[in-house]
């Protein structure tokens, strides 16, 4: 028998199925979630890894870019910089 994974011998992913079998549905959900952090945590960290210089606020941006499409991460950093300027306005007791 063939595994899905080329690294994983067939008694261990007939262990691993037989586990998911038996979870329940909120514990098959709790794992996606924490399988879909983790996936978005090292998509940050090579954005990090790749533009040391930029701000956490610009590495979200850009995982916005990279996953979504740059229209997207154009339309939040225009909002982003309106909300910033109405909060300046705001404080400067302009608004």
């Amino acid at each position: 028998m063939r595994t899905q994974s080329e690294d994983t011998s067939p008694e261990a992913e007939r262990v691993q199925i037989e586990i998911m079998r038996k979870m329940s549905v909120a514990e098959k959900f709790a794992l996606m979630c924490s399988l879909s952090q983790q996936a978005i945590e090292a998509s940050r960290d090579a954005i990090r890894a790749s533009h040391p210089e930029a701000s956490e606020e610009e590495v979200r941006l850009l995982f916005v870019e990279f996953h979504y499409g740059k229209e997207l991460a154009d339309k939040v950093r225009a909002d982003l910089a309106r909300r910033q300027q109405e909060r300046a306005l705001e404080d400067a007791g302009l608004q």
